[in-house]
């Protein structure tokens, strides 16, 4: 559902005529030393990003996994960026094949219910980062225009186009962009908290505990009277529940910018 850099295609370089790596076909495999697709490409550079992160992905890396040398890469892409792009689409995929009874969402985004559809997107799009923390760090900055990426952007439109109280198209765009903003946000943040606690070794209640005295001593102070509220009162919840949470906050912000029945 996720989508940057406008959805037209009007802008960036996909506005310029320059072709994407889905617009030229896939020169037939070779059946030796070792067959090679997109793929089988870019399934190893996922493999390599999920257990490594981004950096360590590159055409060398992706071809030495793949027993091939890196010349024979560039004849399936031109460039790393084209990689990333087919990298982001495989995942959009996962997305678009998720089924799970406990989704609310609606599928085929014919059921009417719009907050149920955005919900279902939202979730589904969340588990898919989960699996692959990279992905939230490629989402935002350009045009996602791969197949299944636009498979799903047209999944959240088609929930809310014709929607009561969605007064046009425009409307649309801006409901599904706003849930794409939280989307962005909050993904990129529970990753680099998940990242962090990997990288330290301390889970959030290890940490409170190692940063309690100084958050204790700077809240004495008395010139942070509403942190010290929520560090005293406030309610700590699991990822989950507080990225349920700020989701329901936006959808109700949008139900209630819908224009009136009649």
């Amino acid at each position: 559902m996720v989508q940057r850099g406008g959805v037209n295609g009007t802008d960036g370089a996909a506005g310029v005529g320059r072709p994407t790596v889905w617009d030229r076909p896939e020169p037939p495999s070779r059946p030796a030393p070792s067959p090679l697709s997109r793929e089988r490409i870019v399934a190893a550079a996922v493999e390599l990003a999920d257990a490594d992160g981004l950096e360590a992905v590159s055409l060398r890396k992706v071809a030495a996994a793949l027993d091939a040398g890196p010349m024979r890469l560039y004849r399936y892409l031109s460039t790393k960026e084209e990689l990333l792009d087919l990298m982001v689409d495989a995942v959009h995929g996962e997305i678009a094949a998720a089924t799970d009874p406990a989704d609310p969402g609606d599928p085929d985004g014919r059921g009417g219910d719009w907050r149920a559809e955005l919900r279902g997107c939202a979730h589904r799009t969340r588990r898919a980062a989960l699996r692959h923390p990279w992905f939230a760090d490629l989402l935002g900055g350009r045009p996602q225009l791969g197949p299944n990426a636009l498979g799903n952007l047209e999944t959240a439109l088609a929930a809310l186009y014709g929607a009561p109280g969605f007064t046009g198209i425009d409307a649309v765009l801006r409901a599904v962009r706003t849930v794409d903003d939280y989307l962005v946000g909050a993904l990129r943040r529970e990753t680099a908290e998940r990242r962090a606690e990997r990288a330290t070794g301390l889970d959030k209640d290890a940490w409170r505990r190692s940063a309690g005295p100084h958050l204790s001593r700077t809240v004495a102070t008395g010139n942070y009277p509403a942190l010290a509220a929520a560090v005293r009162y406030g309610t700590h919840t699991d990822p989950g529940t507080a990225f349920e949470a700020g989701l329901d906050l936006v959808l109700d912000g949008i139900a209630a910018g819908l224009a009136p029945p009649g």
